[in-house]
């Protein structure tokens, strides 16, 4: 969805226009509220809220699952090195 320069609001209006900002909200649409001029806050729909919540999390599984098949592949390609070496590269002690 593309903002459109109505679907940006004065921080100073939103008490006035709040009712109104909302149900255009509930309805689909997104605002922006600025501050001094500058992006401040979104107001949206508390479902699509909830929606951008799922795919971050899903976006977080998809990218630990990309790790452990990398660590995989390293494993079957016998790129790896043993504990000692990964202490000496990381100036670690036994401790």
């Amino acid at each position: 969805m593309s903002i459109a320069s109505s679907d940006i609001i004065p921080l100073s209006q939103i008490r006035a226009r709040f009712t109104e900002l909302a149900d255009h909200v509930s309805h689909g649409d997104e605002k922006i509220i600025t501050r001094n001029g500058e992006s401040y806050v979104a107001l949206i729909d508390a479902k699509k809220l909830d929606y951008y919540h799922k795919l971050e999390k899903s976006h977080l599984h998809l990218l630990l699952l990309n790790e452990v098949e990398q660590g995989l592949d390293d494993i079957n390609n016998k790129n790896t090195r043993s504990l000692t070496d990964f202490r000496k590269k990381h100036n670690r002690d036994k401790s």
